[in-house]
């Protein structure tokens, strides 16, 4: 078994370092990005604006959050989008409370130690949240996380519900482990459905499952009409999306953190919700999306 182990870790450590050796050595910047329609716009965004300015881009995108840290640490990829709350508890492991802006002064103060700088953030705060149908939620007198709870103790029905969430929550620090523990249920491993974030929003509208791990800035939420429930106990962190760039690609090109901090600048909430429901609910192509916003903003 671990000759396996290190056989598989072999594999996967040349098939990463051949994935990003790709075009990256003609580029002046790569950019990185995670798997989901929000982290899609985001780099999207950020590789067509950047290209406006002169530089030439590689983009890497449809990342796994772990594979993207490695590769930015390693220096794989130059400017990635990262979110306070995943820096904080996912690869710093602090489990202290903080609040939005402690939790930005924290990862800007560790990861300046291995050389990342963590630019301005965006107004914007995509935290994750659990779903339901708006009518079953109504119908089963659900607005909170500890309504839920309630009624999955209670309501023999409601003990039934299925959860959906993507691949990663059920086993990240911040993710469904210890939200159980804050909140004192424990969902039955038979009624936890891990799938692409994409299909945990379908699967939810179509009610295959009852219950689903949503991004709060997700268009999906109001297109779908879904009940966001109220995490009255306060489990998740600030995720306030920023740009993070490695200081020698600072150093390199000193106008880049100037440049990246305009765009940061342009996002909150409200936009990000906008964009991501023209790509999930509109069905427009994530590049088109990204290059009407940077065109509507003046940024190209």
């Amino acid at each position: 078994m671990k000759k396996l182990f290190t056989r598989c870790s072999l594999a996967f450590g040349a098939l990463f370092a051949a994935v990003f050796s790709l075009h990256a050595a003609a580029a002046d910047i790569t950019v990185g990005g995670k798997n989901f329609t929000e982290q899609l716009l985001l780099s999207s965004m950020t590789s067509q604006y950047l290209e406006a300015k002169g530089y030439s881009v590689d983009l890497k995108n449809g990342l796994g959050s772990v594979v993207m840290r490695q590769a930015l640490v390693n220096g794989q990829l130059d400017v990635a989008w990262e979110y306070t709350g995943t820096a904080l508890i996912v690869y710093d492991k602090i489990k202290t409370k903080l609040d939005r802006d402690a939790t930005y002064q924290t990862v800007k103060r560790l990861d300046a130690k291995r050389g990342l700088i963590w630019l301005n953030p965006a107004d914007l705060n995509d935290t994750y949240a659990f779903a339901m149908q708006r009518k079953v939620a109504e119908a089963d007198g659900i607005d909170s996380v500890s309504d839920l709870v309630k009624k999955l103790k209670t309501d023999p029905k409601v003990k039934n519900y299925v959860f959906a969430s993507d691949m990663e929550f059920v086993g990240r620090p911040d993710g469904l482990r210890p939200m159980e523990k804050l909140y004192g249920f424990r969902f039955k491993r038979s009624h936890v459905r891990q799938m692409d974030p994409g299909l945990v929003y379908t699967s939810l509208r179509d009610g295959q499952v009852q219950i689903g791990l949503v991004y709060t800035t997700d268009g999906r939420n109001k297109g779908f009409d879904f009940k966001v429930l109220k995490d009255d106990k306060h489990f998740f962190p600030a995720y306030a999306a920023t740009p993070v760039v490695r200081e020698a690609t600072l150093k390199k090109y000193p106008k880049l953190a100037e440049q990246l901090n305009a765009l940061s600048a342009k996002l909150d909430d409200k936009v990000m919700t906008k964009l991501n429901a023209e790509v999930d609910i509109d069905k427009q192509p994530v590049n088109k999306v990204a290059a009407d916003f940077l065109r509507a903003q003046g940024l190209i």
